[in-house]
C-alpha cells in the first residue's frame, strides 16, 4: 500500500484529561465507539516536532519540519475479529497554512495555521521540552522536564493505553467516516519530573472544552518517537 507521508515524530508530549463522555458524543464518528481506560475518557493535548517530512517520498525543503499541537480523543472499532484502537482529532495546529489547506482538502481533516515555536534543551541526566502556539494573543504552552533516559512501556499501563493508537478517525458527514492507519514502532518513554501547561481550551477547542482551563491533566508523559508512516489509502466505514 503506497505511503502518502513519510516523517519523523519527536519529543511527543501527551497531557491528559479525563472528561465525561457526553462532552466527546458530539464528535464521535459514525462506526466507532469510546475507548476508555479503567471506566474514564479521556483526551490528549498533544504537542510535538513534526520533521523531515516526505509526501510520496518527496521531501518538502522549506514545510518539512515544524510543531505540530493537537486535541485528540480515543476510540475503537470492531472489524470481524480485530479490534482497531484509533484517535480523533478535534483540532490538530500548525503554523503553515499549505499544509493545513492540503489536509483539510485532501482528507477533511481539522487543521488551523497560527505561529508556533519549540525548545528543545537536552542534557545527560535530563531534558526540557517546550511548544507554544499564538492564538489571538495569547501563547498556549505545553512543556516538560524529563529524565533523558528512555524506558519501555509497562504493558497494560495507561501510557500504553495513550500511545498505542494506530488508527486515524475522520468524520467526513453524519452517515460516513473515513479509516487510515499510522504505522510506528513501540515508542520509548521518558519519566516526567515538572510539567507547565497553560492553555485557553475555550478559544482553541470551542466552549464545550472550557471546563477544562486551569483544571490538571491526570497525567503528562513523553515518548522520544520515531519514523512514521501514514498510508494513502482511506478506507470509508
Amino acid at each position: 500500500m503506497t505511503n502518502f507521508l513519510k516523517a519523523k515524530w519527536e519529543n511527543i508530549i501527551m497531557a491528559n484529561y479525563a472528561v465525561p463522555v457526553n462532552v466527546l458524543q458530539p464528535y464521535l464518528p459514525k462506526g466507532v465507539e469510546l475507548d476508555t481506560y479503567m471506566g474514564n475518557a479521556y483526551v490528549s493535548l498533544v504537542g510535538f516536532l513534526f520533521k523531515d517530512i516526505r509526501l510520496f517520498k518527496i521531501p518538502i525543503p522549506k514545510l518539512g519540519t515544524f510543531e505540530e499541537v493537537n486535541l485528540r480523543f480515543y476510540v475503537c472499532r470492531k472489524d470481524g475479529d480485530e479490534i482497531k484502537r484509533g484517535v480523533v482529532f478535534i483540532n490538530e495546529t500548525v503554523p503553515y497554512k499549505a499544509v493545513a489547506w492540503l489536509a483539510n482538502k485532501l482528507y477533511k481533516e481539522h487543521y488551523t495555521a497560527v505561529k508556533t515555536k519549540s525548545s528543545w534543551k537536552i542534557t545527560a541526566p535530563d531534558k526540557h521540552i517546550s511548544y507554544q502556539w499564538l492564538v489571538g494573543k495569547k501563547w498556549n504552552t505545553i512543556s516538560v522536564k524529563a529524565m533523558s533516559m528512555a524506558t519501555e512501556m509497562q504493558q497494560n499501563s495507561f501510557e500504553e493505553f495513550i500511545f498505542e493508537h494506530y488508527y486515524g478517525y475522520t468524520r467526513v458527514n453524519e452517515m460516513a467516516t473515513e479509516e487510515y492507519k499510522i504505522n510506528h514502532p513501540r515508542w520509548h518513554i521518558n519519566t516526567v519530573t515538572d510539567t507547565e501547561i497553560d492553555c485557553d481550551f475555550e478559544a482553541n477547542y470551542g466552549s464545550n472544552f472550557a471546563f477544562l482551563n486551569g483544571a490538571s491533566p491526570a497525567s503528562v508523559f513523553i515518548a522520544e518517537g520515531s519514523a512514521i508512516e501514514v498510508k494513502w489509502k482511506r478506507m470509508k466505514i
